[in-house]
């Protein structure tokens, strides 16, 4: 359906006016006068890590996170509650969101106004209004080839981009991730669009819960319609699970989600499993280099699987609301919104006014409610990045927003080509 609700196209749009840079960060959003989400220590600026030695030495990334899957022990972190522009990395949220609401041998037609609101630029899969698509294959395009045009369609199938826009929120205000500020599902540069390292780790442990989630993002290739009977391959842009572009395949790897834009440069969350650990790895913005942000999470896994054996916790990943986590609630907002009025999402800044406004969405609200939250959190956000835009720094200012695709090689002196 085509949504033309003012906010539904201003949800679309990105609240282009919010004038909050996009790859600047703030530590420790997550931080208030009493508690930190995972630990005090996660707040903490520098490489924590207790109990063991040997971290690679050639990590550049701005803010990197690695944890034991199953117990959710951070074994060694560095800036772990960053704010920075997550890329495709926040189509983990999406699926989080939204995978369990259709069935994946449902049936689609896609019509021009599911996917006439992508942004120029995006990754695609190849959608074709007028083709008919099951739900798996949608899936295949958003996990795969990191498909923009994919999102939309499940977006539009979900009641709108603004719809599902504010049940991201919400699922992340439930998975206690209160670094990540939605603009857009698919994760495209958009003023404001924020996540951090520790935020896009509890995206992946949570959807790896889930078998259809696990499935998809491991799959190396699948066919795709093309019209007709014809089909065409598509390969999974994460180059650790597939080997491209000179990597070897990293033993024991599954996924996660990959992402690139030329404004947010490379991020990455990646998980592997060896005699019977699993471990997990996000990587935000390492230097540019073609393969700086796989190399950079084998890196760090090889040295969980090692000597990080022997590491303590510097922190946890909480457990969401819904399923008994303890919550961590920004209760000293207060201060952390002075905080903020300094400059969202500037360099070196300090955190955003809270999440607050999502908790009603807590507890299975009704649709209505999640719109309601949606436009009310969203305005309030609005108003609050413009207080604190003066303060910002831009990076790479002037340049093109590029597709959120992991087979483009790190560029930023321009845009990706998909």
């Amino acid at each position: 359906m085509r949504d033309s609700s003012r906010l539904t196209r201003r949800a679309a749009l990105g609240l282009t006016t919010a004038a909050l840079p996009l790859s600047a960060a703030a530590p420790a959003t997550a931080a208030t006068a009493t508690a930190v989400v995972g630990g005090e220590r996660l707040a903490r600026g520098g490489v924590q890590v207790r109990g063991a030695t040997g971290l690679p030495k050639k990590i550049t990334a701005h803010a990197w996170l690695l944890a034991d899957c199953d117990s959710g022990q951070v074994l060694a972190s560095y800036n772990a509650h960053r704010r920075l522009a997550p890329a495709s990395t926040l189509k983990m949220l999406f699926a989080d969101t939204v995978l369990k609401k259709f069935e994946r041998t449902e049936r689609y037609k896609v019509k021009d106004s599911d996917i006439s609101d992508v942004p120029s630029g995006s990754s695609l899969v190849g959608i074709k209004p007028g083709l008919t698509y099951t739900v798996e294959q949608l899936w295949q395009g958003v996990f795969l080839r990191s498909g923009n045009d994919a999102v939309h369609v499940l977006s539009h199938m979900n009641g709108g981009i603004a719809k599902t826009v504010a049940e991201m929120q919400a699922k992340a205000a439930d998975l206690q991730a209160l670094d990540t500020h939605v603009v857009s599902p698919d994760g495209f540069d958009h003023p404001g669009q924020l996540s951090s390292a520790y935020d896009l780790t509890l995206f992946a442990r949570h959807g790896l819960k889930d078998d259809d989630f696990r499935g998809y993002c491991g799959t190396r290739t699948a066919d795709f319609p093309a019209g007709g009977k014809k089909t065409f391959q598509i390969q999974n842009t994460d180059r650790l699970l597939t080997g491209a572009w000179g990597l070897d395949v990293y033993k024991g790897l599954f996924g996660v989600k990959n992402g690139y834009t030329s404004h947010a440069g490379n991020t990455f969350t990646g998980g592997a499993t060896r005699d019977g650990r699993t471990l997990l790895v996000t990587v935000m913005h390492p230097d540019p280099g073609t393969n700086a942000v796989y190399e950079q999470t084998a890196a760090l896994l090889d040295w969980g699987f090692g000597k990080g054996s022997s590491a303590d916790s510097v922190g946890t990943l909480v457990d969401p609301l819904s399923e008994g986590g303890a919550s961590v609630s920004p209760s000293a907002s207060k201060g952390k919104a002075a905080a903020g009025a300094a400059g969202t999402g500037a360099a070196g800044g300090s955190g955003s006014s809270g999440p607050s406004p999502w908790r009603i969405a807590e507890g299975g609200a009704a649709t209505f409610a999640l719109l309601g939250a949606g436009a009310w959190a969203l305005r309030r956000r609005r108003r609050a990045a413009g207080a604190g835009a003066g303060a910002g720094v831009t990076a790479d200012a002037g340049v093109t927003a590029g597709p959120d695709s992991g087979a483009a090689p790190a560029d930023p002196g321009g845009t990706a080509a998909g």
